[in-house]
């Protein structure tokens, strides 16, 4: 004969809320365990002669709540091995508990029969406190594994199991994430019941409320403040998504992949130069300018039917989780080389297919000439076509320079030109120097020496029209002490 568990719920008040038929069951007979004592309900049933079993101790032996309730439910299933029992616990028996939960998923493994046999859910107590219809939209979480990537706030959002000081604080820090530090939010507790407690807050207050226990749930309101839905991913698609709509931009509804190409380099060019002045603020701007040609791009796509932004969020997350194996797998790669190292290999496995002709495929074609060629230089290096030395490299460095002085006319200069600047790319990557970066480098150098000539004649009443190039350059070797 089958081991039976029936798990029942108290309900969210006293015993006038309790169904007839939960109490019936708790008047049957069997043996009756509690998952806590700290309920408005339980005195009374004791007063009705009920003897229940709580587990409140074992909240006390363990530092984590998933030890609790892997004990309470074990301690369940040993003693439903003797005879049937009845579990109780607050609220619905299928409304955040989890051993209610472990008892279902685990059943069959045990050879035990779990019955639901329901109660009332202290969420609809909370409705009626609250005053809101969940079905405008409504999510409901656990405050002890509180995710800001999960909160909708455009929803009614509550928060249950707030315990305590400790996770109301981390309930404030993760909500502060995505709301104003002084949002008003509400603080239940008891709902329902004849102790119950309504508190509204500033959130930066939440974990100094005077009553929190497992009876607290926490309201935060949904955002009806457009400004502060700028932060919302999805709100922001469907503003760019109305610029390009029937009545949006004129300049925004007429672009397409191939006319926001340019402005793709530029944007990208200037988040490389906020990087270089080390100013977050301009960087962040930048960083925005760059996330809008991606969303722009990714709209045209919607638009014309062929992908969607979230194919694009797909088809990244997929290929970040593919080759980071030694994150996401079991592959082992414990310096940044090992990790380009599987980076490489997987990247050959996947390409397997592709047809190409060269091992220096690869390199998109639009790439800048100095960039192509520490590219190119790069692949060839990995099949053992390098320099293993720095002596050979200096010496097709002069011969390359000899050939260039030698051309006799300027197309043959402007080949050579480009074998003496190949050459040096080759000197570059020998020293693990990015050449693009020195050659950065060295026009922000130039950039502040010039701007240094032109700020003294300036002081000196003098224009770069009225001197000469030796005042010039005594100017310029002046700047150098500086910059």
């Amino acid at each position: 004969m089958a081991k039976k568990i029936t798990v029942l719920g108290l309900g969210a008040g006293g015993l006038e809320q309790m169904t007839i038929g939960v109490y019936r069951l708790l008047k049957s007979g069997r043996a009756v365990f509690a998952r806590t004592k700290d309920h408005p309900v339980v005195e009374e049933l004791l007063a009705e002669g009920i003897n229940m079993v709580f587990f409140d101790e074992v909240y006390e032996k363990h530092e984590q709540f998933a030890d609790v309730y892997r004990e309470i439910a074990d301690t369940l299933f040993k003693n439903a091995e003797a005879e049937d029992i009845v579990y109780a616990v607050p609220g619905h028996p299928l409304v955040a508990e989890q051993t209610v939960q472990l008892l279902l998923n685990e059943a069959d493994h045990h050879g035990v029969e779990i019955n639901v046999a329901g109660g009332k859910s202290f969420l609809d107590e909370m409705y009626a406190a609250l005053k809101i219809d969940p079905i405008e939209g409504c999510q409901i979480v656990d405050g002890t594994s509180l995710k800001k990537e999960e909160l909708q706030i455009r929803h009614h959002l509550i928060i249950v199991q707030v315990y305590d000081a400790f996770i109301a604080s981390e309930v404030k820090l993760t909500l502060m994430e995505k709301y104003p530090d002084d949002y008003e939010v509400v603080v239940l507790t008891a709902a329902g019941s004849q102790n119950e407690k309504i508190e509204r807050v500033p959130l930066f207050e939440l974990d100094h409320c005077a009553e929190l226990s497992n009876l607290t749930a926490v309201y935060v309101p949904p955002v009806q403040d457009e400004k502060l839905l700028y932060r919302d991913f999805d709100y922001l698609r469907g503003i760019i998504a109305e610029l390009r709509g029937p009545n949006g931009c004129p300049w925004d509804k007429k672009q397409t992949h191939a006319s926001l190409k340019k402005y793709l380099l530029e944007e990208a060019y200037e988040v490389l130069e906020a990087i270089d002045e080390e100013d977050d603020d301009h960087l962040v701007e930048e960083l925005g300018d760059v996330l809008l040609q991606v969303l722009l791009h990714a709209q045209i796509g919607e638009d014309e039917g062929f992908f969607s932004i979230h194919d694009v969020i797909f088809s990244l997350t997929e290929k970040m989780i593919r080759r980071h194996p030694h994150v996401f797998g079991e592959t082992s790669a414990k310096t940044a080389d090992e990790v380009v190292q599987n980076w490489e290999a997987i990247k050959r496995q996947e390409k397997g297919n592709d047809q190409r002709k060269s091992i220096l495929d690869g390199v998109p074609k639009a790439s800048p000439a100095l960039y192509k060629a520490l590219a190119y230089q790069k692949k060839a290096a990995k099949v053992g076509f390098d320099w293993d030395a720095i002596e050979p490299i200096i010496e097709k460095l002069n011969e390359e320079f000899a050939e260039w002085k030698a051309a006799p006319n300027h197309d043959e200069q402007k080949k050579e030109f480009g074998d003496l600047l190949f050459t040096m790319v080759n000197l570059a990557r020998f020293y693990k120097i990015d050449p693009e970066e020195a050659l950065e480098l060295t026009n922000r150098k130039f950039y502040r020496r010039f701007q240094y000539i032109e700020e003294a004649l300036q002081n000196e009443g003098l224009s770069m029209e009225e001197v000469d190039l030796k005042k010039m350059d005594q100017l310029w070797e002046k700047a150098k002490q500086f910059f």
